[in-house]
């Protein structure tokens, strides 16, 4: 019965976000796909062009599977679910006074009872310190901000006794869904100012000392997630991370920080799998959203990302390890001024496989390596050439479209020597200069495919077919992925 319950909940969700989805902050909104004419006349898009159109061309294999929200309205029934204020529990919300004893309280109460919920009410500043609100729990627990909650104000307002690796901490949990019309501010400021972080000295340098920095928001080994709705800004470090997580589903999310924040991604996921990720808007210091190794079935839509690193895959295979991503999926999103737009990275020595990728109907505004497979990724000079690599297969870029920032070729595939990416399709690939003069020399090494279409700027680096080196073949072919 509670899969049938399940499968409904899932069928009446996915056609109520279809019917009745509205804009929120003007790029929030669901797309239909629509049969549309291929093509179409190569000029520089306005700085507020939408997305392109899905001109729905055919997939190479079956989109990923996602979990759709199972509170297609409210979170809840105020008159029928019991709920459980955090004021209630003694919670001043001053934003000085510290409530952490008050949210353990509710959450403790809350997590005893079915279909509850765990309000900090609008109007209010809570002040807590690293927590970790675990379960299991009843189901359909709701955590509702509509306030704004907040850690200590830096490293050294930080107790001692307290992780420095992460604040909020929701642990083995199932079917619970964190949202609100709040506010979620991390006080990062001071710790992307320790001496630590890169952007300190000059050329990049580092100066030694403690380096920890807090994770605002953490998922880890849960599953039947749903996060909505709430504003999540000024992280120390990511804003949002997933691990070791089953079914996530992410709507209309606003996380923000500075251009120049450290370290701050938006969305992390690792070894985390069936996960959607819709209608948000990020802009920060780093990756977007960075899709980590063991993960699988992810899919991207509606998402306006920048000024940011981009949408990453990896870094995987560091210190050799085994890496596997496969059945990708991210379309019908705008990156702007940003330093990366669609990125795959992976160290050398590393093995596994990256496969089953699908950039489609994505809009560039001003960006560096629009289009980016670096298997030659490393934060320092020391890194040795290795015979061993994760395979990046079968990537297909379908309507990428709109201006780059010169100063670097807005395509470059960097591939393996030893194990070459394989089958990258090429289609209405369309990237013009945002200023200067067009870059007509994009960079290949070592990779392989088709181009559906021909390319703006012309690739004429990469290779067709599959490599003829029969010891690469046999690397190529050992790539294999359990996810």
């Amino acid at each position: 019965m509670e899969i049938v319950r399940w499968s409904l909940l899932v069928l009446i969700a996915a056609t109520l976000f279809l019917q009745n989805s509205s804009n929120v902050e003007g790029r929030y909104h669901f797309h239909k796909r629509k049969n549309k004419t291929k093509g179409s006349p190569v000029s520089a898009p306005p700085a507020n062009s939408p997305v392109p159109e899905d001109p729905n061309p055919p997939t190479p294999y079956d989109p990923p599977t996602i979990p759709s929200d199972p509170y297609p309205n409210d979170p809840g029934n105020a008159s029928s679910a019991r709920t459980f204020d955090v004021t209630s529990y003694g919670a001043v919300g001053d934003g000085s006074n510290d409530d952490t004893a008050a949210f353990r309280e509710a959450w403790k109460a809350a997590c005893a009872v079915e279909s509850a919920i765990l309000l900090a009410p609008s109007g209010y500043t809570y002040m807590i310190t690293s927590t970790i609100f675990s379960g299991p729990c009843k189901p359909r627990l709701v955590f509702q901000v509509d306030g704004c909650l907040m850690p200590p104000d830096g490293p050294d307002s930080w107790p001692k006794a307290d992780s420095a690796k992460q604040w909020l901490v929701f642990y083995r949990l199932n079917d619970m869904t964190l949202t609100g019309d709040g506010t979620i501010e991390g006080n990062g400021e001071q710790w992307w100012d320790l001496p630590c972080k890169p952007h300190r000295g000059p050329n990049g340098s580092t100066s030694k000392g403690p380096c920890d920095s807090p994770a605002l928001i953490r998922f880890f080994m849960s599953s039947n997630l749903v996060v909505s709705g709430l504003r999540i800004q000024n992280s120390p470090q990511f804003h949002m991370k997933f691990d070791g997580c089953e079914g996530v589903f992410i709507v209309k999310m606003s996380i923000s920080s500075p251009k120049l924040s450290p370290n701050t991604d938006g969305i992390h996921l690792e070894n985390t799998n069936s996960v959607g990720i819709y209608n948000s808007m990020i802009t920060n210091g780093d990756d977007c959203i960075s899709i980590g190794p063991g993960c699988s079935n992810v899919d991207i839509q509606d998402v306006t990302c920048g000024p940011s690193h981009g949408i990453s895959i990896g870094s995987l295979g560091m210190h050799n390890a085994q890496a596997c991503v496969s059945n990708i999926t991210v379309r019908n999103s705008m990156i702007r001024e940003s330093d990366n737009g669609l990125r795959i990275k992976t160290w050398q020595g590393g093995k596994g496989c990256v496969s089953a990728i699908s950039f489609q109907n994505i809009q560039m505004e001003n960006v560096r390596n629009c289009m980016i497979i670096d298997q030659y990724y490393c934060m320092s000079k020391a890194c040795l050439n290795q015979t061993s690599a994760v395979h990046v297969n079968q990537v297909s870029y379908r309507n990428i479209k709109g201006t780059y920032d010169v100063r670097s070729p807005p395509i470059h595939f960097a591939c393996s020597d030893t194990v070459a990416c394989t089958n990258i399709l090429l289609s209405e690939v369309e990237l013009l200069p945002y200023e200067g003069e067009l870059v007509d020399d994009p960079y290949c090494w070592n990779a392989y495919g088709t181009q559906e279409t021909a390319t703006i700027p012309p690739i004429d680096c990469l290779k067709e077919g599959e490599p003829q080196n029969a010891e690469a073949r046999e690397l190529t072919s050992a790539c294999s992925c359990s996810t």
